[in-house]
């Protein structure tokens, strides 16, 4: 009978991700052009060596058991920890890493983020590059958990956090916004908490996954429309879905124009200081190394925190 350390392979961790995200063997099967009878065949080997059952079949739908939740959150950390030793191989043969995965804060400019990987592929590099869209502490913990090897546009301090390092990005500007239509758009200066309370105020979700979410500029009680990202909340306010503070750079073209009004509040003005921050564990490879040196440069940190593009 075949042991716990012939069945979890990489195969079968990856077909017991497959199967718990299609919702069905059958379903699991055509995405992964398999007949069902076989999907089941190695779920069942599985089960058998680990004497356990890992679904639930009462049902049409594949639900995970308690033992098959604990065994997908453990079979996915040792995949990530798969691909981190193929990943370190890599470099020491190349000096180059496989993929090189960057958390960047919503805040940041898009549009020269992709002008930096634009410079970087013109190397003709053999590394792969994964951005993630990240808001809040949600941008730091991708870093701290290893889902990121570099973090851009950190608003929270990553403290003693062990193997982290970090430089300073720059000072950004928030601005309290509206739309012109908007009732707050034509009240008396500065906005005072009780008449801001009155208001629906948007504001964009921390994207952690395990810690404390943090909110930012909310009062209790206030009706919140929470969106993901920081473009999506500039959005909302040009729309007059609500008010709310949004960096100022990205602000600017619609303030100029008149499409957003900007009014002073009681509270004290937002200058929120950025950082980046990167692993620091091993040497870091040539595509971090690349990066590292990008935001040394002044013009591109400040590019980076205002050429918003509209």
């Amino acid at each position: 009978m075949p042991t716990a350390r012939d069945v979890l392979t990489p195969e079968a961790l990856s077909l017991l991700q497959a199967v718990a995200q299609a919702g069905s063997f059958a379903a699991a099967a055509r995405e992964l052009a398999l007949v069902p009878s076989a999907v089941t065949y190695r779920i069942r080997q599985i089960e058998d060596a680990l004497d356990v059952l890992l679904f639930d079949r009462s049902s049409r739908q594949a639900k995970l058991t308690e033992a098959g939740t604990e065994l997908l959150r453990e079979g996915g950390r040792l995949l990530l920890e798969i691909d981190a030793v193929a990943n370190r191989v890599k470099r020491v043969a190349t000096g180059w890493e496989s993929e090189l995965t960057i958390a960047v804060d919503t805040v940041i400019s898009c549009s020269t983020v992709m002008e930096l990987s634009q410079a970087f592929f013109e190397l003709a590099p053999t590394t792969r590059l994964r951005m993630r869209d990240e808001s809040l502490s949600g941008t730091l913990e991708a870093l701290t958990l290893g889902q990121a090897d570099l973090a851009i546009g950190l608003a929270i301090e990553p403290g003693n956090a062990a193997g982290i390092q970090t430089g300073v990005l720059g000072d950004l500007q928030f601005v309290f916004a509206m739309a012109p239509h908007h009732p707050l758009a034509n009240a008396k200066e500065p906005l005072k908490d009780d008449l801001l309370q009155k208001h629906r105020a948007v504001a964009v979700a921390d994207s952690v996954q395990r810690g404390t979410a943090v909110t930012l500029g909310l009062l209790a009680g206030q009706d919140v429309l929470t969106v993901p990202t920081m473009r999506a909340k500039l959005d909302a306010l040009l729309r007059g879905l609500g008010a709310g503070f949004v960096p100022e750079p990205m602000a600017r073209p619609y303030i100029e124009t008149g499409r957003l009004a900007v009014k002073q509040v009681q509270r004290t003005t937002r200058l929120v200081r950025l950082c980046y921050a990167w692993r620091s564990s091993a040497a870091p490879g040539r595509a971090l190394q690349w990066w590292l040196a990008q935001l040394e440069s002044p013009a591109t940190r400040r590019a980076l925190l205002e050429q918003h593009r509209t």
